[in-house]
């Protein structure tokens, strides 16, 4: 006979099985508010929307709770949409195909989604289940967190009745969030000048593939590669030996993702063809010794391709390959007070060539807003080398800590009974929603939760399935 808490679970992955069918890329959650929706109403729950297309739904506390306050259980609806190049994966229709290897779910060459996707599924289960003692809830399911939490930041400020709030979406069971950084865009458009290709010019293409990648906050400091700083060094060592043009260049897709892959097309005079070769052999020893301890699956391929009339012109081809190069990427300062924790970062996120454009996109975090503005202003200042025109985009504020929180002795001392342990309470250099929420409801109590998810953002993203147990069994001790 099953336990109690066997039968929980198995609907709690019912819940997350159901979940990662369902289409829901940043900005396109219809499919998953449809959903939600559609489960309250099934349950006979309280539900509603706000105009920025988060969800709201209530459930009255269990009898033995009636007198009790309500608390928030929050998430985000979206989902990080990253895919190895070689698999075939329409994330606006196709179903994540998941698998089990030992104690781990992934997914099969895509993102996982169980950031946020698992903290979906811990809300319904709990919503589902009237047999559970807890005081009244309001679970609360934002809208487009990855890209620049739209729907924490501009929540409605009435919407919310609680003043506890419990965010699901820390990944790593037994740490405690309660700070995060504040983030902010730079974006560079170049206008995307060409000429024709000069005679005697020979075309080949190079790829960096099989990265690691990674969160652009919680990896960056994990000493793995950059596909598009490594594709720009190797432009800067052919700048400095030969006219090296490029016809087009792509990298990158997400703002809040470490780029896995990098490639570009370009020309260099005949003659040196040979040249090209030597260079990047030498250069693929270099980084491979650089990055022997992080990226043992990294790729660096040239070839030759077919002539193309038209290249990028030779002054904005050589203004993009010094900028690049000169870009910063990673850690730029730690903490003084928590030598562990990264303070300020950047990340050279992606760079796309379209019919008349170049466009580079950049994120910076810090939990210091002057530092935050500082790093973003060199990084505008340097693509604007190029002739670029700079537009700053989403800057979000960061959540200070408080270790006098209420719900944080709460959640140590039912951690500590369950588990016989302490946790880890921690502040992280990542964006979280709990940040946006306290600018909206400023008296709000807060703490970020969660299992332990793995290479959020990339391919390789996987969940801990024990770790999902622990993390059910502390919010329902947390609860009663």
């Amino acid at each position: 006979m099953k336990t109690t808490t066997e039968i929980q679970l198995k609907s709690l992955w019912n819940f997350f099985n159901q979940i990662v069918t369902i289409p829901r890329a940043s900005k396109k959650e219809e499919k998953i508010r449809n959903f939600l929706l559609a489960f309250a109403k099934e349950h006979n729950l309280e539900a509603s929307t706000d105009n920025a297309g988060n969800v709201l739904i209530r459930k009255p506390g269990s009898p033995d709770k009636i007198p009790s306050k309500s608390i928030v259980l929050q998430t985000h609806m979206d989902m990080v949409c990253e895919k190895d190049s070689a698999v075939i994966h329409n994330f606006d229709t196709d179903a994540i195909q998941t698998q089990i290897k030992d104690d781990w779910m992934l997914a099969k060459g895509t993102t996982l989604g169980a950031d946020n996707g698992i903290g979906i599924a811990i809300q319904l289960a709990l919503l589902a289940d009237n047999t559970l003692s807890h005081p009244a809830l309001e679970c609360l399911f934002t809208t487009d967190e990855e890209t620049g939490l739209y729907g924490a930041s501009n929540l409605d400020s009435k919407l919310l009745q609680s003043t506890t709030l419990i965010n699901l979406d820390t990944e790593e069971e037994g740490e405690f969030c309660i700070g995060c950084a504040g983030g902010m865009d730079t974006l560079a458009t170049i206008i995307k000048e060409e000429a024709p290709t000069p005679e005697n010019f020979f075309f080949f293409h190079v790829k960096i593939s099989g990265l690691q990648g990674g969160h652009s906050g919680e990896d960056i400091n994990k000493g793995r590669a950059n596909a598009i700083k490594i594709l720009s060094q190797y432009l800067a060592i052919l700048k400095s030996k030969t006219d090296v043009r490029i016809a087009n260049i792509h990298g990158g897709n997400l703002r809040n993702a470490i780029p896995r892959e990098a490639e570009a097309t370009l020309a260099v005079p005949y003659k040196d063809k040979e040249l090209i070769r030597v260079e990047i052999n030498h250069f693929i020893a270099d980084v491979e010794t650089e990055f022997v301890e992080t990226e043992n699956k990294m790729r660096i391929e040239l070839d030759s391709c077919d002539k193309e009339e038209l290249l990028i012109s030779k002054s904005i081809s050589d203004s993009l390959i010094v900028a690049l190069n000169k870009c910063p990427h990673g850690v730029i300062e730690m903490n003084a007070s928590i030598p562990t924790l990264v303070e300020t970062s950047t990340n050279l996120a992606a760079i796309h060539t379209l019919d008349s454009h170049i466009f580079i996109e950049t994120s910076q975090r810090s939990a210091n807003e002057l530092k935050k503005k500082q790093i973003a202003d060199v990084v505008a200042t340097i693509l604007s080398e190029t002739g670029a025109s700079i537009k700053k985009g989403k800057d979000y504020p960061g959540w200070e800590p408080n270790l006098q929180s209420n719900i944080l002795k709460t959640c140590i001392t039912s951690y500590k009974d369950l588990f016989d342990k302490e946790p880890i309470v921690k502040v992280i250099h990542a964006g979280l929603e709990c940040g946006v929420i306290a600018k909206r409801y400023p008296n709000m109590d807060m703490i970020s939760i969660g299992p332990t998810i793995l290479n959020a953002h990339s391919p390789s993203e996987k969940v801990s399935i024990s770790s999902v147990e622990k993390c059910w069994k502390l919010l329902l001790h947390v609860l009663e």
